[in-house]
């Protein structure tokens, strides 16, 4: 009966020991590196190298093999190595969660490009510098040939665990340029990871062929191909069903982790290590409609703060420059270290250039994708197992990520200085900052209930031309009749978007509404028409939706006397009051992207509190007791500022009065065809409450009004 060979408390020691240093080294020469400009992961991986025989080993021999347990490094080495492993998986988890396909197939030609040029003139140049360094390189025993491919796949990928994270620091990763790095990244190391075995094969078997070649890159293709199709929908409903039980962040951490550990399992079986399947893990589970919004940040927490400093030390920690202790060696070093710079940047310039890239933005892409990391180390260390690398080369091959990636970094940042880039990429970066700082309109997938009637089309018309085109739609037919449902006129209404039909058969709509809102949506875009319900705000099937719903609602209550049509006329003039709250800019947001997509003239009301001392102000924040027109004024300065940033055209109004009168009368005075406001959702008795004034408006006005509901007691 097999056992698990315990760890003796020596050993756990000194490897609890290891992490403590490790940690506490690479964190802080990180923090020190950021703090003169540059990217952490430099100073993680400097930290590895003042712990290994280099320096450490030099200065403290006595304590340097206690601190590697000297007599017991297979142990030693296979337990840090482990927590190594699972930190460069984490990261390539996050790389997926930040890889944007859908981006990067607008780039596909230049991504394309420059991946080809990036790869193809490094491994001419790292086969020559193979066949020229001296025999003190080679260990005893091994083919040139063999010896040269290995060297001229080591200098030729990069590493995009390290391009992606120098992105990240700088605050690059969304720049067209950015995305086009991650992409030429993640096939450099695809083709990397797919060679190495080939090259692997051929060093072991001493032979190679097209059967060979197809026998490791046949099955990668599949597995591709299986985890974006069967893969994405077995992700999607483990992530439905935890949304449906509430399980929160944690139980979408786990749907992560063993993700990342199933792919991975899949990939290393493939011989194709498993970073590749932790990377496709974090695509697929970024690309779940159904994901929580705080995964990420979860597992970014963890990996930046321990996993990944830990695996980018080890990696300088395995190198001893004491290896290169005669001048031939340097030299031919620094000449491996200088084709791996300019073979790469020239590849990838030139590559970019064709692709008709902006001389900067290739100089830019030349710069980050130098950038080595991981896969060179295994590289170096397969190498030498299969006995084509002696000490000597490995050393020299290991000094490549770890020069390479200082030299990325630097130069990235010098290039990018004072760069903006062109006018639409600066035009998308301002949006998608605008959306981040938005409070509902941002690009989370949307919920429209409809069973083709004209008051959910309108609230589908609001909801398409105020939000961004990437928020996918999903329109939710609940009831018995929902096979003979027809949403053609809605998907008219939406076109352009990624539309999702659902149909639930129920005999609670509100209930199945509802449910459905629990699957990760950003917001519930509700139509609704007059009632004569007694007792109801809209009507008992809305008011059960308001009374229970978890995240914003966007109710639309469509213009009266529509002579039947299912959309009113383009809106032209827009009411909007503003009170400098949450709810009020929610409905701002929305307001604004309707002026800046239909051109509709805003009329921003603020109906101020004439005595000095409000409430408002006191709770705002804004002076000593300022008067009601005071502190109307500035909250109709800020509301302009917002306009404009969304190109909004607005006239701004200051009355004071009772709100609902001053609401009501400006309708009437400009001939306004919309009204957007913004409410808390109150539920006092389980039954929502959307204050005095709405319910007023809504009952006296006959324009359509937009109302943004936020749950206030969530």
């Amino acid at each position: 009966m097999a056992e698990l060979i315990p760890i003796e408390e020596h050993e756990l020691l000194v490897f609890w020991v290891q992490l403590f240093v490790i940690v506490v080294f690479a964190r802080t020469l990180g923090w020190m590196m950021r703090a003169i400009g540059l990217p952490r992961v430099i100073g993680e991986l400097s930290a590895g190298l003042l712990l290994g025989p280099s320096v450490f080993g030099t200065v403290w021999p006595d304590g340097f093999d206690w601190f590697l347990n000297k007599g017991h490094e297979e142990v030693q080495s296979a337990a840090l190595l482990g927590v190594a492993w699972v930190g460069v998986a984490l990261l390539l988890v996050v790389t997926g969660f930040e890889t944007d396909l859908g981006l990067i197939a607008k780039l596909g030609k230049p991504a394309a490009l420059v991946t080809a040029g990036s790869l193809i003139l490094p491994l001419i140049g790292g086969l020559a510098v193979g066949y020229l360094l001296p025999d003190v390189f080679l260990a005893e025993g091994a083919e040139r040939i063999n010896f040269a491919l290995f060297v001229a796949l080591a200098l030729s990928v990069s590493s995009l665990a390290v391009v992606a994270k120098i992105l990240s620091e700088l605050g690059l990763m969304r720049r067209d340029f950015g995305q086009i790095t991650v992409a030429a990244g993640m096939a450099n190391d695809v083709v990397g990871w797919l060679l190495l075995g080939v090259f692997t094969g051929l060093a072991t078997s001493g032979e190679i062929g097209v059967v060979q070649i197809l026998k490791t890159v046949v099955p990668i293709v599949v597995f591709v191909a299986l985890a974006m199709t069967i893969g994405q929908r077995i992700i999607d409903s483990a992530l439905r069903q935890l949304r449906r039980r509430d399980a929160g962040v944690s139980g979408a951490l786990t749907v992560a982790i063993i993700s990342m550990l199933g792919f991975g399992v899949v990939t290393q079986r493939l011989g194709v290590e498993a970073v590749l399947g932790a990377f496709i893990a974090g695509v697929l589970l970024h690309r779940s409609r159904f994901q929580h919004e705080h995964t990420l940040e979860l597992i970014e927490g963890m990996t930046y703060g321990f996993f990944a400093p830990i695996f980018f030390a080890t990696a300088g920690l395995r190198v001893d420059l004491r290896e290169l202790g005669n001048r031939t060696a340097i030299l031919w070093t620094l000449v491996i270290i200088a084709v791996a710079v300019i073979a790469k940047f020239i590849g990838a310039y030139v590559g970019a250039r064709l692709a008709g890239r902006t001389k900067r933005g290739a100089l830019a892409l030349g710069a980050g994708l130098n950038a080595r990391g991981a896969l060179e180390i295994v590289i170096a260390t397969v190498g030498a197992a299969v006995g084509v690398f002696n000490t000597v080369a490995f050393t020299a091959i290991v000094l490549v990520p770890v020069v390479t990636s200082v030299i990325a970094s630097v130069g990235l940042r010098m290039v990018v200085r004072g760069w903006e880039g062109s006018a639409d990429e600066v035009a998308r970066l301002e949006r998608e900052a605008a959306l981040e700082r938005n409070i509902v309109v941002k690009s989370s997938r949307l919920l429209v209930p409809s069973n083709g009637d004209p008051a959910s089309i309108a609230a589908a018309q609001i909801l398409h031309f105020a939000w961004p085109d990437e928020s996918a739609v999903t329109v939710l037919s609940a009831g018995f009749g929902v096979d003979e449902v027809n949403i053609e006129p809605l998907e008219n209404t939406m076109y352009g978007r990624t539309i999702e039909h659902r149909k639930v058969k129920s005999a609670d709509i509100a209930e199945a509404i509802l449910n459905e809102s629990e699957l990760g949506f950003g917001v519930i875009g509700l139509g609704a028409n007059d009632t004569d319900e007694q007792g109801s705000v809209i009507s008992s099937r809305v008011d059960e939706v308001l009374s229970r719903a978890k995240i914003p609602v966007v109710l639309v209550r469509r213009a009266r006397n529509l002579d039947g049509r299912r959309l009113p006329g383009a809106y032209a003039k827009a009411v909007v009051p503003v009170a400098g709250t949450a709810a009020s800019r929610a409905s701002s947001e929305i307001a604004f992207n309707l002026s800046r997509n239909l051109g509709t003239e805003i009329h921003l009301l603020h109906v101020a509190d004439s005595s000095p001392g409000s409430l408002l102000g006191g709770l705002l924040h804004l002076g000593e007791q300022p008067t009601g027109t005071e502190i109307g004024t500035r909250v109709l300065e800020e509301s302009t500022a917002m306009a404009a940033e969304l190109g909004a055209s607005t006239i701004e109004v200051l009355r004071t009065g009772n709100p609902g009168d001053e609401i009501l009368s400006m309708v009437e005075d400009v001939e306004a065809d919309l009204i957007v406001m913004g409410a808390n959702l109150r539920r006092p008795d389980g039954k929502p409450f959307l204050g005095h004034t709405v319910e007023r408006v809504l009952r006296e006005t006959s324009a359509t009004v937009v109302l943004v509901l936020m749950p206030f007691d969530l």
